[in-house]
């Protein structure tokens, strides 16, 4: 496993477009209401990232046999959990979940970072699953530093979902990042001995990301070959950052 450590100059550079990323995702908030094309939402995001002198990491993104994912942003809806592709058919409406996961290459290397929303009046357990999904994020973050094990981080995020009744995806993990997009080690959002689990060091840049469910984790790959939705039909919420270790803890790169 090669996990790189991110010099100060890199960092600055990292640290710089985590926050205009951020930027960027404050200004898509603006534009999210009832009745909203989400391919509109996508051409903003990329003439933003274009205009902060960044490039979007996702589109033309993809893997051996799979087409390229074709937009900016995945914009995912309710039961779809991630990857979603945004289409001029796909309309926001009143007491929809929206996540929106967006990444961008800047200067050479990655950021990325997702936020779910409450499109105009949603259910309470709708709320209440955007709100442990982020808060999952940061009871993860708590137990990160130098010297510390990645798994602490994952037992914590699976700890607190499922104390509040919710679901932890398991077959989409988090990731290293830096001068590529997704780069080792690979960050599941739960406890399992299969990941290899490594000793922290300072320097190391993560993208952490807590996907949870409101039913059974379990998932279905979409036959566009892209979106992930809930096997169950039950709703998801995505909540994600690009984070760097210190040595006292983590800083969080993807935030004004």
């Amino acid at each position: 496993m090669d996990i790189s450590i991110k010099t100060e100059e890199q960092i600055k550079i990292m640290r710089e477009g985590g926050k205009k990323l951020a930027s960027i995702m404050q200004e898509l908030e603006k534009n999210i209401r009832p009745g909203e094309n989400t391919l509109e939402l996508d051409k903003l995001a990329e003439k933003l990232v274009f205009n902060s002198g960044g490039r979007p990491a996702f589109k033309g993104f993809g893997g051996e046999g799979k087409k390229a994912y074709p937009a900016t942003i995945c914009a995912s809806i309710n039961d779809e959990v991630v990857h979603g592709i945004p289409t001029e058919n796909k309309i926001l409406r009143t007491g929809d979940i929206f996540k929106i996961d967006i990444g961008m290459e800047y200067q050479g290397f990655f950021l990325d970072m997702a936020r779910s929303f409450l499109i105009g009046n949603a259910d309470e357990k709708a709320r209440k699953l955007l709100e442990v999904a982020e808060e999952s994020f940061w009871q993860g973050i708590k137990y990160l530093k130098a010297g510390k094990k990645l798994s602490d981080y994952s037992k914590a995020v699976q700890k607190y979902v499922e104390k509040n009744g919710f679901s932890v995806v398991r077959n989409l993990v988090g990731h290293g990042i830096g001068k590529k997009l997704h780069e080792d080690p690979q960050i599941p959002n739960y406890y399992n001995k299969k990941y290899v689990d490594i000793e922290l060091k300072k320097g190391m840049a993560l993208a952490l990301e807590p996907m949870i469910n409101a039913g059974n984790f379990e998932t279905v790959l979409d036959k566009d070959g892209w979106t992930y939705k809930t096997q169950d039909g039950k709703w998801s919420s995505h909540y994600e950052n690009t984070i760097l270790i210190t040595k006292d803890g983590t800083e969080v790169l993807t935030k004004v």
